[in-house]
């Protein structure tokens, strides 16, 4: 299945800029790649490279090769996996050791560190299981300070050390105010790395270890060679902060700017914070074309706090802009003409305007109406990331359809099913409230969901999600489909692989639909996240109908909306739907039918706001930064990104 990735539009000119220049704002050199799957190859490469040269410099001596779990690292042990496969490379020779664990725990169980490093890796090479040296978490406690002692002697000089950094710039298990000269010690889990390790533990953070055992970061920086890795836009300030920032022990990673030999690799979304990213032009000369001249013009407005129109020439100059007047000035033609294409994106009419002028529409007048297909990833994205524009597209008089890709069943807590069952029972559809509340209270932490109580949750996620499309007039009979797509059941917050099962149910939706336009999500936090799976299980459906023939596609526009906690920056939108104070009251209403998401905080971070409260500050912010650019002012505004 083809990786998905933003187009690029524009930016610096990289090809025969000198390196020194190239990375002059960073303090620890990236380098950047097109996705995760494309940076994790080249890592590959360079830890086979490191290999095959050690093996001839030093035969009778093992590389030792430093690495660590999660889902940063997933990409690339698939790779090396394969490689070994192939005979490209042996690991026969090869230490390997593992930087954490959590304590206590059992090597056997299915969140250990250990457990997961052999599935994911060490199990599919020829590695010999006396190289393999992973902390040991069922050490006892009266013995576990000695035993740090000795792990840590040989744990220090790795000939190269492969990680991922964490949200909050956590490298192992190293937490904020970590000593750089830390060795491998046990550890207490903050809360906040508690309620991200939990996602291990099925979101359970009463069952998700309250220590570790980590590599301090002293040991870590006695390795000769270190490469970081950060995937997903959800790690794109961390890695603002790591490579560009001050070292602050509040970010552990930042004391690896001492490091002589490290390198940083990262994908285009982790890196989108980086000044070679947000700024180009103040690093070197520019591919200007029409989106990147928007995006300097809004940086500049935001840069000097102006509106567009009272730019000025030296607000230009001041701010390395010299180049872009070169090419498109004078000023005040570039600020009427961003203006306008600003101005252009914003309509009120997202399936198109009837018997319109549309030159300068983001959306045709025709046909209309349209035949609409929204896809959402969870039953209930639709109305979140953009329940305005649904709405407004039914009320309009499209033929809307909406496709919930998975079933969300994870998502729903034990006490709701019984809070349901209970209700059904009051009313006297059934008496299986007492064999429910079995099934749960027998569950083991941390194993898969029973099927039964999964298919239980379904049902609730299935019945908010017709609610809340009731709620403002679409047939939640013949216009909602659920397609459970196979890869998301395996019980457990890690997926199964996407197949040609999970396309082909896709595929006939499509085909059955022949919609004129399709909203998908474009969420790229997570390199291996439900978003990003679903988004491009439906492109590669959609390939594969074009292959096939189905030439009607070509004239199919494809719009991309965010999820409940980003949005598009403004220079990349191509379609903007105001919502008046009404509409965003409506779409608040169906938000709420997902009763089961309410009131709790589902998304795994420090916020603490429930979906509805994200999603309006979100397009409120989104109406605030128009009309800070000098547009009209809106309630609230709901962006979207044209994918050619």
């Amino acid at each position: 299945m083809r990786h998905f990735s933003l187009p690029k539009d524009g930016g610096l000119i990289e090809e025969k800029l000198p390196r020194g220049i190239l990375h002059s704002h960073e303090r620890i050199t990236t380098e950047i790649f097109d996705d995760a799957l494309t940076g994790s190859e080249k890592v590959g490469e360079i830890v086979i490279k490191a290999i095959q040269e050690h093996q001839k410099a030093s035969p009778s001596r093992p590389f030792k090769l430093g690495l660590t779990t999660g889902v940063t690292p997933v990409s690339l042990y698939r790779w090396l996996a394969s490689k070994y496969q192939e005979g490209a490379v042996s690991f026969s020779n090869v230490e390997v050791f593992s930087i954490d664990e959590y304590y206590p725990c059992s090597k056997d169980s299915a969140q250990s560190r250990n457990n997961r490093l052999h599935r994911e890796f060490l199990d599919l090479v020829d590695i010999r299981p006396d190289n393999i040296h992973i902390p040991d978490g069922t050490v006892p406690q009266e013995k576990v300070s000695d035993y740090c002692i000795e792990f840590d002697k040989i744990a220090r000089g790795l000939d190269l050390l492969v990680i991922g950094v964490g949200e909050g710039g956590q490298v192992g298990f190293n937490d904020a105010g970590a000593s750089e000269k830390s060795s491998t010690r046990t550890v207490p889990l903050s809360y906040q790395s508690r309620k991200i390790q939990a996602r291990n533990f099925n979101g359970d953070i009463s069952v998700t270890p309250k220590s570790a055992i980590t590599v301090g970061i002293g040991t870590i920086m006695s390795a000769k060679r270190i490469i970081l890795m950060a995937w997903g836009e959800d790690k794109a300030g961390i890695v603002s902060r790591i490579v560009e920032k001050e070292i602050d022990p509040s970010c552990p990673a930042s004391f690896l700017q001492k490091h002589d030999n490290i390198s940083f690799y990262t994908d285009e979304m982790s890196a989108s914070m980086l000044t070679r990213k947000v700024a180009p032009w103040l690093v070197g000369p520019c591919q200007w074309t029409p989106k990147l001249v928007r995006k300097a013009v809004a940086w500049l407005c935001e840069t000097v706090g102006k509106p567009i129109l009272k730019l000025t020439q030296k607000d230009y100059l001041e701010n390395s802009l010299g180049e872009l007047l070169d090419l498109y000035g004078p000023y005040d033609k570039v600020n009427i003409d961003v203006f306008n294409e600003f101005q252009h994106t914003i309509t009120g009419w997202p399936g198109g305007k009837p018997n319109a002028d549309d030159t300068t529409r983001p959306v045709k007048s025709v046909p209309f109406p349209k035949k609409v297909l929204i896809f959402s990833p969870h039953p209930d994205d639709d109305v979140i990331s953009m329940g305005g524009t649904f709405i407004r597209l039914v009320h309009q008089g499209h033929d809307v359809h909406v496709a919930y890709e998975t079933s969300g069943d994870l998502a729903v807590h034990d006490d709701v099913v019984l809070q349901h069952m209970d209700a059904a029972s009051q009313l006297g559809f059934g008496e299986r409230f007492d064999e429910v509340k079995y099934i749960i209270n027998t569950k083991k932490p941390g194993e898969p969901e029973p099927k039964e109580l999964l298919a239980l949750k379904a049902a609730i996620r299935r019945s908010e999600a017709r609610g809340a499309v009731r709620s403002f007039g679409l047939d939640a009979e013949t216009n909602v489909h659920f397609l459970n797509l196979p890869f998301y059941e395996s019980g457990g917050v890690t997926k199964l692989p996407a197949t040609q099962t999970d396309l082909n149910i896709i595929k006939d939706l499509i085909l059955k639909l022949r919609p004129d336009q399709i909203y998908m999500a474009g969420d790229l936090a997570d390199p291996h996240g439900t978003h990003r799976v679903c988004t491009e299980a439906a492109l590669e459906a959609i390939e594969q109908l074009k292959e096939e023939g189905n030439d009607w596609l070509d004239s199919t526009t494809i719009w991309l909306y965010r999820g409940a906690w980003m949005e598009w920056e403004l220079w990349r939108v191509d379609m903007a739907v105001p919502l008046s104070p009404d509409e965003l009251i409506e779409k608040r209403h169906a938000i709420f039918r997902h009763l089961s998401q309410k009131d709790i905080v589902p998304f795994p971070g420090d916020d603490p706001r429930e979906f509805w409260q994200r999603a309006e500050e979100r397009t409120q912010n989104t109406a605030k930064l128009y009309d800070n650019l000098g547009m009209a002012e809106y309630q609230a505004i709901e962006v979207f990104l044209r994918l050619k």
